[in-house]
């Protein structure tokens, strides 16, 4: 310090000695480092959050999610297929290390390690910067994970065939469906026997084909029924001669007189003839 020269004191009226509560600091001497939660940054995370919003009722709007079958716990051969947003998991469950004997550790313990490092990325770097390149932690976990999730998430789309799975399990569309008659005194036989693997009006579920196009005789269903075909097997028919008889021609005019039930002609489609004694 220079002779002549004294010592000033100079003091900002804005920035008081002490902190007092519920006052948030003025940070108009630091722009663009730091800001305000409430509501600055808050505003612009319900902005953000605003358009992905839109932007995703937009596709489900224009790209419906298919529907399949109802759920029914009796159908075996249904295969089940998680929503989009799991596929990665159940992609990730196929390889050797994840699925199997390593079930537990693909299911529980591998999800459960890489999802608590992404809640614990805001710990692990605390540093002041907000550019993803200055924060190498957060960024490369954030990363790693969007990384995993979308490659996982197309090699199990790209492994599914939906057109199949949309003959094979998709809900008719109303009005479609034959005209069954349930008055048909061989539709409470077919209901005891038949329905939980051909489902309420012979059209058949998973790999149980329909009734509804057979070409067997009512001798040839009855032999089916007791018999069994193909992967149908003998014995599963449970009911008198008489119940028989009734069943075979109810299968046998459904198919005939287009879904009616109500006359006598002759057909029954062999593996049809065959599942409608499937039902156990």
């Amino acid at each position: 310090m220079h002779r002549g020269k004294g010592m000033k004191f100079v003091g900002d009226s804005r920035i008081p000695a002490e902190r007092k509560p519920n006052i948030p600091k003025d940070y108009s001497e630091y722009p663009g480092r730091t800001e305000a939660f409430w509501p600055n940054f808050l505003l612009k995370e319900w902005l953000v959050g605003a358009v992905f919003l839109i932007g995703f009722l937009v596709a489900t709007a224009a790209h419906p999610s298919p529907l399949e079958q109802q759920a029914d716990p009796t159908n075996a051969s249904y295969i089940p297929l998680p929503d989009w947003y799991f596929l990665f998991l159940y992609q990730f469950l196929k390889y050797q290390y994840a699925g199997g004997d390593f079930i537990v550790l693909g299911a529980i313990v591998m999800p459960g390690l890489a999802f608590g490092a992404l809640l614990l990325a805001p710990f692990l770097d605390r540093g002041p910067e907000r550019r993803p390149t200055r924060r190498p932690i957060a960024t490369g976990l954030m990363l790693l994970g969007v990384i995993a999730t979308f490659w996982l998430t197309y090699e199990s789309v790209s492994h599914v065939d939906y057109e199949q799975r949309s003959e094979q399990y998709g809900v008719k569309e109303e009005g479609e469906g034959p005209d069954i008659n349930t008055d048909h005194p061989g539709y409470a036989v077919y209901e005891a026997n038949c329905l939980s693997c051909h489902g309420d009006t012979l059209q058949g579920q998973g790999s149980n084909p329909s009734l509804l196009k057979t070409e067997k005789s009512v001798e040839e269903i009855k032999h089916i029924a007791k018999n069994g075909i193909g992967n149908m097997p003998s014995g599963v028919f449970n009911g008198s001669e008489e119940e028989l008889q009734k069943l075979a021609e109810f299968i046998h005019s459904a198919a005939t007189g287009g879904g009616k039930g109500g006359e006598k002609g002759s057909g029954g489609e062999g593996e049809g003839g065959s599942d409608s004694g499937s039902g156990h």
